[in-house]
């Protein structure tokens, strides 16, 4: 070794006389000079980047001699089959291979002694049983994840046909991309030996803890806020099929008793079929709307609070004081009115929020067979949001203008088809939740009471019934924020700009650039790297000197784009919590918009 190199030694010979259960926040006990991966604590600041890299490359590997998982011909099979069974050729991997692996699964791994006397093997294969999902089965996962069109016209409406088509097309664009660096990342950052299984995770391994705590709180928060985000949308569904005849706040409780029932459904894989069904129930209510819409005038009742024209420009949907007749539909090539920024900033907040969807997609590769088809689930999915939804909100735009609402089926004037929207959207609304809930859990479950409290996994029989107790929990908390909060279009602008531009946006970028460097910094240094039999880390340096260099000599311009693009990420968010809290302001101005109201943010018109 040369005198330039630095060899980072795994242990000390004292560690292996610790005993794992008095010293649960220390490093692990060691067997020899190689710390087996199974006796690391679960989230182990002492493994490297090249540690993680070595046994990313050895997983990657091993997948490419394995079989596909889920559709092999083309995303119209998918789409037209469905992806919640496997294929006929693929073989069963859910079920236990062996008595071993069974056992490995019923273990309290949570806890450090109890992983001491698990094997490589035993380790490496628990990790396996629980890849199982097809990148078709991702494919409706994303297009589920996303919150449906239904908020694209209004969002046009806010900000005229030339800067909405535009700033859409340019936001799908990005979020494809930071889609794309996460993927990249995760391949190289992953393993059977190390499962980096959420967001948080792969900050860690970039950033270490404080990133990991920072992105697993703010996620929690996310998903908490978008459950009940969902809340609110079926809440007001509900009691416009009642014709507002039930109390707004029990209309989201009965959403919500609902949703105890399917948020048992704990793995994304029993959530293929149950996506499946919610991509075609919103496919049916767009195509019920656009007939709806083309043949009915929009409806105006509606309008006070959540339609386009009330955040920008409310004159444009107020009737005549004399004849009560509201003016005419509008439209605009540019802006609606360029003094309203706040309108136009929250309109475009909206149009970002159907991107959402970057906030799961570590989620969605850590069950997966093979990762490295998910770009085919990603870019599918965001090519069908994109075209599909664009087309969807300028049809909308067009029939309805300055009236298209925040949820466009509630928009339609005829109430039979209210009826029809409503109830389809809450059936997809259910699943959509389900899915939210499912993964917010897991976030919590495994960064809280897992690392903390040493509470065991899901697939252990105690896991499943801590499971059954929380989703209650979590779904009432949720449901207390959303009947607090009756203001859809605030609420859904906050969560956008808070949380949503970073998971997609600002996040991605941010984690390339530091990846990047730690990865080039390894690849441009000879004899660098780990070695598995000695459980030694080589570098030729250290510290800031070796992130510069990696910075430097690897793809420094795509670094810089991505100080950039993170940047404008961050700014962009900013700009749109001003936005949002005064627009949530004026909307509280209004008496009837109060916390756990039981007059429906629908029916303002009539009681204003």
């Amino acid at each position: 070794m040369s005198l330039n190199e630095t060899a980072l030694p795994p242990s000390s010979a004292s560690d292996t006389e610790k005993r794992p259960e008095q010293d649960s926040n220390e490093s692990p006990p060691r067997t020899g000079t190689i710390i087996k991966p199974q006796h690391r604590r679960l989230h182990d600041p002492e493994v490297t980047f090249e540690e993680y890299r070595y046994y990313a490359l050895k997983t990657r590997e091993e997948e490419k001699d394995s079989p596909p998982a889920g559709p092999t011909i083309s995303i119209w099979k998918a789409l037209f089959k469905g992806a919640g069974q496997p294929e006929e050729d693929e073989p069963e991997v859910s079920a236990p291979q062996s008595e071993q692996q069974s056992k490995v699964l019923n273990v309290n791994l949570a806890n450090r002694a109890n992983r001491l006397e698990i094997t490589d093997e035993e380790w490496t294969n628990a990790s396996r049983m629980m890849r199982t999902a097809s990148w078709g089965a991702c494919w409706y996962l994303i297009t589920t994840d996303i919150l449906g069109p239904y908020g694209v016209g209004f969002a046009l409406g806010t900000l005229g046909w030339g800067p909405g088509v535009a700033l859409y097309t340019v936001f799908g664009i990005m979020a494809g991309y930071s889609g794309w660096l996460l993927w990249k990342m995760f391949l190289g950052l992953d393993s059977y030996e190390f499962p980096l299984k959420n967001y948080g995770d792969l900050a860690f391994r970039i950033y270490g803890p404080y990133a990991r705590h920072f992105v697993n709180i703010l996620q929690g928060l996310l998903l908490l806020l978008v459950l009940g985000q969902v809340i609110i949308q079926n809440g007001q569904g509900i009691s416009q099929v009642s014709r507002f005849r039930l109390c707004y706040s029990v209309c989201c409780v009965v959403f919500v008793a609902v949703g105890y029932l399917i948020g048992q459904v704990r793995t994304l894989r029993n959530y293929g079929w149950l996506a499946n069904t919610a991509v075609w129930l919103n496919l049916m209510v767009i195509f019920i709307t656009m007939g709806v819409m083309a043949h009915s005038p929009p409806n105006y009742a509606i309008s006070v609070l959540g339609s386009a024209g009330s955040a920008v420009d409310t004159s444009t949907i107020t009737p005549d004081p004399k004849t009560g007749i509201y003016p005419p539909v509008r439209h605009y090539g540019g802006l609606p009115d360029s003094k309203s920024l706040v309108g136009s900033l929250n309109g475009l907040l909206q149009g970002v929020f159907a991107y959402g969807g970057a906030q799961l997609f570590v989620e969605f590769m850590a069950e997966m067979r093979r990762p490295f088809d998910f770009f085919k689930a990603m870019w599918g999915a965001q090519f069908f949001i994109y075209s599909v939804y664009l087309i969807y909100g300028c049809y909308v735009y067009h029939f309805q203008g300055q009236y298209a609402y925040q949820v466009s089926y509630q928009g339609v004037s005829r109430y039979g088809w209210q009826v029809v929207g409503d109830m389809l959207a809450c059936v997809s609304g259910l699943i959509s939740a389900g899915l939210y809930g499912n993964i917010g859990i897991k976030v919590f479950y495994n960064n809280v009471l897992m690392d903390l409290f040493r509470a065991p996994p899901l697939t252990h029989k105690g896991g499943k019934i801590l499971w059954a107790i929380i989703v209650p929990i979590w779904w009432s908390i949720a449901y207390v924020v959303a009947a607090a909060i009756p203001d859809y279009f605030g609420f859904v602008s906050v969560i956008s700009a808070a949380t949503v531009v970073q998971f997609t946006y600002s996040f991605p970028p941010i984690l390339a650039l530091g990846y990047n460097m730690k990865l080039y910094a390894l690849k441009t240094s000879q004899g660098d790297g780990f070695d598995p039999t000695t459980g030694t880390v080589v570098r030729q340096d250290t510290g800031l000197k070796r992130l510069w260099r990696g910075l430097v000599n690897g793809p420094w311009i795509w670094n810089v784009l991505h100080v950039l693009y993170g940047g404008g990420a961050l700014a962009t968010a900013g700009l749109g919590m001003y936005a949002a809290v005064e627009g949530m302001i004026e909307a509280f101005q209004n008496p009837q918009v109060n916390a756990f109201t039981c007059v429906s943010p629908l029916d303002l018109s009539q009681v204003s």
